[in-house]
């Protein structure tokens, strides 16, 4: 069986531009759509070592199910160093939900859980 070598999340929106200009203000993303101009059926979202493609579904809307779950339910699950100053960060910047504020887990990981747009929920986990 040959290596694996990444994995990417995909999330379907509604809106891929405005999707895109937040992960890029509030996080930090370089941005690449497909077509470079609007309407977009695709983006590649990247920043470091993490990238998020996003797809276009006219009016779609994403389920919430993370109360369906003890623990929520999550759609990206991203190692980091310095979660509590992406935490102050998003705070000084406003416009990011805070699903869950910094927190240790008992299996030994700091994490915070944010909301994008869309619904889904990203969690920045730093080893503790």
């Amino acid at each position: 069986m040959p290596p694996f070598e990444s994995v990417t999340p995909v999330f379907l929106v509604s809106d891929i531009a405005t999707t895109m200009r937040w992960y890029e203000q509030k996080l930090g993303f370089a941005v690449d759509a497909v077509p470079k101009s609007p309407p977009h059926n695709i983006a590649i979202l990247r920043k470091d070592e993490v990238e998020i493609f996003l797809q276009q579904l006219a009016g779609y809307q994403r389920p919430d199910h993370y109360r369906e779950r003890e623990g929520g339910v999550w759609s990206a699950y991203i190692r980091t160093r310095g979660v509590q100053q992406l935490y102050d960060r998003m705070q000084s910047l406003g416009g990011v939900t805070v699903v869950q504020p910094p927190h240790r887990q008992p299996y030994g990981q700091t994490e915070l859980e944010i909301r994008d747009p869309n619904g889904y929920t990203l969690v920045f986990a730093e080893r503790s």
